[in-house]
């Protein structure tokens, strides 16, 4: 076992995502089912996403799906990856952690972004446009507030006053140098573009100011991982999801994600082919000996101490399986 990926944690980001031939409804309680396998396991955390509108994505409301996964385990923190700030009021927010933190003490995670919804109609029925994203940082400063009981409104949010829910910044852009002002730990991918990914890292760390919340930063790096038997079984976990991407980028719409039998079988444009293969590039897929080498070699290039995977794939059991087998790892 590699020493350095034994002292990592690991963690999972499941989206819900819905599949062919299955409902939304079914995707839900599959992210549930989930989170009791993986705490078996020994992952860290099980955090759910903030989605609108996607035909392909059933978690629409992280905090009740947080709340739904808490009560099924016992131990795995809980939390969100992320619900998107500027959908939302600060003050409810922290109410509605507050609330998670009490039922399920010790073991909420409070992940937060930036994002204001996929397109322009959902943006429309938020009651939002792309400029709401530029108030992150005063909106998540308020937020920390009210769990201070430092509002200068003279309200004080029940039952969030007093609580230590840990804050985790999503860092897309310029979610690196938020992280770093205000002092809290860091979320970033993807692991497809490595580069990327470590200098959004060093632009992290040399930024960083201690807080109340965090005395040092704290890395997470995000991506796809995929473990199987062979590497052509692991590859094939890929493929509903780059289909799924790539079908999103030609038509505008995510859908849910197909079988892989189905996308192979399929003619593509020549548009279609390209954005399709190159979703398939750049993930760490493979057996659990290639998956380990290349494991370890990112985790020693960005220095970070915790991965939060974040595969999606039509057939649940190879999911599952993946999970498994990448546990062996550490």
């Amino acid at each position: 076992m590699s020493s350095v990926i034994a002292s990592t944690r690991f963690s999972v980001l499941d989206r819900s995502r819905t599949r062919e031939g299955h409902t939304a409804a079914e995707a839900l309680r599959d992210t549930v089912a989930l989170a009791r396998e993986l705490e078996v396991l020994g992952y860290h955390r099980l955090w759910v996403s903030e989605h609108h509108g996607v035909p392909g994505v059933a978690g629409s409301a992280p905090t009740v799906l947080a709340a739904a996964v808490a009560g099924a385990t016992g131990s795995i923190r809980v939390g969100t990856g992320g619900v998107m700030l500027p959908n939302h009021q600060p003050l409810v927010v922290a109410e509605q952690f507050g609330v998670l933190e009490s039922l399920f003490p010790g073991r909420i995670d409070m992940g937060l972004g930036r994002s204001v919804g996929f397109t322009g109609g959902v943006r429309k029925a938020l009651g939002r446009d792309r400029g709401e994203a530029e108030g992150f940082e005063a909106q998540l400063r308020e937020l920390l507030g009210w769990f201070r009981g430092t509002s200068p409104t003279g309200v004080h949010a029940r039952p969030a006053e007093g609580l230590t829910v840990p804050p985790f910044v999503l860092a897309m852009g310029e979610g690196a140098a938020i992280a770093a002002r205000t002092g809290l730990p860091m979320v970033i991918g993807d692991l497809r573009n490595r580069e990327k990914m470590r200098r959004g890292i060093d632009h992290y760390r040399s930024l960083f100011r201690p807080s109340a919340w965090a005395s040092e930063p704290y890395v997470v790096i995000s991506g796809t991982v995929a473990v199987a038997a062979t590497p052509e079984e692991a590859r094939r976990l890929l493929i509903p999801e780059a289909w799924s991407m790539a079908y999103s980028r030609t038509h505008g719409s995510f859908p849910p994600l197909p079988p892989a039998e189905r996308v192979e079988a399929l003619a593509m444009t020549g548009k279609e082919r390209g954005l399709y293969e190159s979703g398939l590039t750049g993930h760490i897929a493979g057996t659990e000996e290639q998956v380990a080498h290349e494991l370890e070699a990112v985790l020693k290039e960005t220095g970070a101490q915790e991965v939060l995977v974040t595969t999606s794939t039509h057939d649940r059991t190879a999911l599952v399986d993946s999970y498994r087998r990448l546990a062996r790892l550490w």
